[in-house]
């Protein structure tokens, strides 16, 4: 009776695997296809993902392009962000006969942009600025003076609006003199303001009792 079964589970086997061999040889191709996906897991539609647009821009937007430029954004930023709050068409047949009116738009942003920034640097040039700096023994600065000072003391004295990063200070200024900061005010204007960097007036008093 054991030997009986023994033969019987062998025999049962055998088929099995005439069966496996059977399947894919008949057809190899997708048997080996089910069986390269079996546990794989699902991909994500990486195209709808990144699916693009084209929009036609209304405004200047720092590092996307101005009026009248027909830019590639992704989908959802036009969606969410550039449609909704008005700062650009659709690129449709239709909507490209907005183009002639935005580039005349920014051609007049551009010459007012122009015109104010040389307004802006012939204030600069009128400006004296002076700031404090506390020097100790040895001639050591305590502190130093920044670009983020100087914008301020600028914006203090005539309401500019410089930002420190228009400035074109390579280190901060740690010794009293004059200097001449330039100020990248627009692409094509460039101007100079003085600062005098000067010690305090109770250190000046200081030094002249000491002498």
């Amino acid at each position: 009776m054991r030997i009986y079964r023994i033969l019987n589970w062998f025999t049962k086997l055998e088929q099995s695997e005439l069966t496996i061999k059977t399947k894919a040889t008949t057809c190899p191709a997708q048997f080996l296809t089910r069986f390269l996906q079996f546990g794989k897991p699902q991909q994500t539609n990486t195209w709808l993902a990144m699916a693009t647009v084209e929009v036609i821009l209304k405004e200047k937007i720092d590092g996307l392009g101005a009026e009248a430029d027909v830019v590639k954004v992704k989908r959802g930023f036009a969606r969410n962000f550039l449609l909704p709050q008005d700062r650009a068409y659709e690129a449709t047949p239709a909507n490209l006969r907005h183009v002639e009116q935005l580039k005349a738009d920014r051609a007049k942003r551009e010459a007012d942009e122009l015109a104010d920034a040389e307004n802006a640097a012939t204030k600069l040039k009128k400006l004296r600025l002076s700031i404090e700096l506390s020097i100790g023994q040895g001639g050591k600065a305590f502190g130093s003076v920044t670009t983020a000072d100087i914008a301020d003391l600028i914006n203090e004295k005539s309401k500019l609006g410089v930002d420190r990063h228009q400035l074109k200070l390579n280190k901060p200024i740690k010794s009293l003199g004059s200097y001449d900061i330039p100020v990248k005010l627009h692409a094509d204007v460039e101007a100079s303001v003085t600062l005098r960097v000067k010690a305090p007036e109770s250190e000046e008093s200081s030094e002249k009792a000491a002498d």
